[in-house]
């Protein structure tokens, strides 16, 4: 008689542990099959693809509690070269990103699955929050009036912002993580880490959060570049890997 294969002894003995109450090393013991291997359910991550098909440029507090206002979603810039708009361009990056993580065991909240939506960035931040995800992504891409102007950059909330002040450094590491992994994987130039504590969409989380501005359409290279399909799937997958290194798996 033949000996059962290593993923079946993995099910076997989450089953076991599932039964017996025993506690595992991550907070599930459901099963999932990621890379030719046996792993126990991962994370689950909220995904918002900035902008959207039409603006509202009505007003909302950049937090709780701020008597600041800012416009609840603006338009997005536009791809100097190619004319593509960014929410159109977030959007294909965000459900690419989803395609993978649900392929490497992850649950995946989308905070958006079309263009045609009318959702504020404290709206999105509020879904977010309601999903249950342990963390929040928000994808982005870059604009300038410099033309030359190009790479990638995370943006997080910093360590004195009055509403997610106890957020900053998860949300750093987390946007180290993806940062390094995106530009390792895409070839793309790195920004670096960037504090941000006027983002509404940031400061209404409850969740480790930031922000890639994956980068420039304002640059007539980059923009075709990040419209290439073979591009846009090394994109997705960096962030996915730094997603990866953040949870250490």
């Amino acid at each position: 008689m033949k000996r059962p294969g290593k993923i079946l002894i993995c099910y076997l003995l989450a089953a076991a542990c599932i039964l017996s109450g025993v506690q595992t090393t991550t907070d599930s013991a459901a099963v999932a099959a990621y890379g030719g291997r046996a792993v126990l359910k991962k994370k689950k991550i909220a995904i918002d693809a900035g902008h959207q098909l039409h603006a509202n440029h009505k007003m909302e507090a950049v937090g709780p509690g701020s008597s600041v206002k800012k416009p609840k979603v603006t338009g997005g810039a536009s791809g100097a070269a190619t004319g593509t708009p960014e929410y159109r361009l977030n959007l294909k990056i965000a459900k690419r990103l989803q395609k993978i993580l649900l392929a490497r065991g992850y649950e995946v909240y989308m905070v958006r699955s079309t263009n045609n939506v009318n959702l504020s960035n404290k709206q999105r931040a509020l879904r977010a929050n309601r999903s249950g995800a342990d963390i929040y992504i928000r994808i982005h891409a870059d604009s300038s009036v410099s033309s030359s102007a190009r790479g990638a950059s995370m943006l997080y909330p910093s360590k004195s912002n009055r509403y997610v002040k106890r957020l900053s450094a998860p949300s750093k590491r987390l946007s180290k993580c993806i940062l390094k992994q995106y530009c390792k994987k895409t070839g793309f130039q790195s920004r670096g880490l960037i504090k941000r504590d006027d983002l509404t969409g940031t400061n209404w989380s409850k969740i480790p959060v930031t922000l890639i501005e994956m980068g420039f359409l304002s640059n007539r290279s980059e923009d075709r570049k990040m419209q290439k399909k073979k591009v846009q799937a090394k994109m997705a997958k960096g962030i996915a890997d730094g997603i990866d290194a953040y949870f250490g798996y």
